[in-house]
């Protein structure tokens, strides 16, 4: 059964019940306010009767009631004495009770011949022409036809007043369901809508700031959510594709040279000596590159993994390992640093392989006794060469995958190193820039978010001992 509907049946009972109760509850008093004015006269007319003689019955005046049509006058013996001669009325063994002391008054229904009577029966002391006076019973009656055709009345008005009650709030909540379910009805067909076409970017309108406003603006927020986490899902899908693609076109050429140099060395033939060193030593060398080309691709690949392991880390000490592994590999290159300790929160693995990146990128196109400047500071890592520069043209390009700038292209490698900073730097919620210097060389800069606090250079000389001493 739809929702609408069962609102309207839920407003529908509940009125329903509310106006049979009311009127109950009006019949009743009605009923007894009826009742209760008939008795009272009954009850005037027999306050005046004490002793009385069959002869002489008083009766009170039309203003208050006037006298009961219908009397009667009964011993214990069941014996009536007199009456009014128009019906005669029940002799029982209450009203023996009563004729004989042993009973107060008493109101009662009575049926005489199918006329409906109330009756009021009191303990009297009866004489009858100048007789001895003893104990009767006093029987006073009153039809209830008039009575009884109000209640009737009323039973109708009352009966129809609750059908159009109940008719009337059935339409009102069948209305104000579907007034108040029409987000309701929105919110579903959004959820059809998307489901039938994806399309994440139907959002629900909603005027109200109610229980149902609330949960169309939560069915919003998480539509918005899902359209971005889908988005992100489809980014890393077309990064990951371009990532395969552009790995397959880089391995295509080390393998061709690679396979084609194998053959020639297993071809044999007039083969110099100094030519099949040359070729061993190609081999090498297009195996090293080749190796390279395969651990950046891996590293590149793991690096779309969020990072679940953060944790505080001394950023100018693992710059200063990074360094030592730099001078160790290019001892012809000069490294001039300048620490500050600094604390960030990442991975230590990560930021290695990022700095590492950076210093090879600036040995590599750093001349023979060249200088590399490296500073650690709160604004992050700098990485200064004084070679050649980059082209200005290849600014904007130099953190893409498998980019080689002008300056670059003679040179071995594979053109990650720097994507695989940028990745590292976006990883860890912070950003790489690459800039020409104004006197000659390129300058890399990785800003990663330092540890927030007043107190972050106690922090960094608690999370590793004493902090480096400038040039080192």
């Amino acid at each position: 059964m739809p929702l609408r509907r069962r609102l309207a049946i839920a407003c529908a009972s509940a009125v329903g019940l509310a106006i049979l109760l009311a009127a109950v509850v009006v019949y009743v008093v009605v009923r007894q306010q009826l009742l209760g004015q008939v008795d009272n006269e009954l009850r005037a007319q027999a306050g005046l009767v004490s002793n009385l003689r069959c002869s002489n019955i008083p009766t009170p005046p039309p203003s208050a009631g006037g006298g009961a049509p219908i009397w009667q006058v009964s011993t214990s013996t069941g014996q009536v004495l007199c009456s009014d001669g128009n019906l005669a009325l029940p002799v029982d063994n209450r009203v023996q009770q009563i004729a004989d002391g042993n009973a107060g008054a008493h109101f009662e229904d009575v049926n005489v011949n199918g006329t409906v009577l109330r009756e009021l029966t009191v303990p009297v002391q009866v004489g009858s022409f100048g007789g001895p006076v003893g104990p009767a019973a006093f029987q006073l009656a009153r039809p209830l036809a008039g009575v009884r055709n109000v209640l009737s009345d009323l039973r109708v008005v009352l009966l129809l007043l609750c059908a159009g009650g109940i008719a009337l709030a059935a339409c009102l909540g069948r209305l104000a369901a579907g007034r108040v379910l029409a987000p309701l009805g929105e919110v579903a067909q959004t959820a059809q809508h998307i489901t039938d076409t994806e399309d994440l970017t139907s959002r629900i309108q909603y005027h109200a700031d109610d229980e149902v406003g609330q949960l169309a603006a939560r069915f919003n927020a998480m539509i918005e959510r899902l359209q971005g986490s889908r988005s992100a899902l489809d980014e890393s899908v077309r990064a990951q594709r371009q990532l395969v693609a552009d790995a397959s076109h880089e391995l295509r050429t080390p393998i061709t040279s690679l396979r084609t140099n194998i053959e020639v060395l297993m071809a044999g033939g007039q083969l110099s000596e100094d030519d099949r060193h040359r070729l061993l030593a190609d081999v090498l060398e297009q195996s090293e590159e080749l190796s390279a080309l395969i651990g950046d691709v891996i590293e590149l690949a793991r690096g779309d993994l969020p990072i679940t392991s953060a944790e505080d880390v001394r950023l100018d000490r693992v710059v200063a390992e990074c360094l030592t592994r730099a001078r160790r590999d290019f001892p012809d290159v000069s490294f001039e640093s300048s620490f500050t300790p600094v604390v960030v929160e990442g991975v230590p693995e990560r930021l290695g392989r990022a700095v590492n990146n950076l210093l090879d990128n600036a040995a590599h196109h750093s001349a023979a006794g060249g200088v590399v400047e490296i500073i650690v500071d709160p604004h992050g890592v700098r990485v200064r060469d004084h070679g050649t520069g980059i082209d200005p043209a290849d600014l904007p390009y130099v953190f893409d995958r498998f980019f080689r700038g002008a300056n670059s292209r003679h040179r071995q490698g594979s053109g990650l190193g720097l994507a695989i900073v940028s990745q590292v730097a976006a990883q860890h919620g912070g950003s790489v820039a690459a800039a020409n210097a104004p006197d000659g060389g390129a300058e890399f800069t990785l800003r990663i978010p330092v540890v927030a606090g007043d107190g972050a250079e106690d922090a960094a000389s608690s999370v590793a001992g004493d902090p480096l001493p400038l040039g080192y």
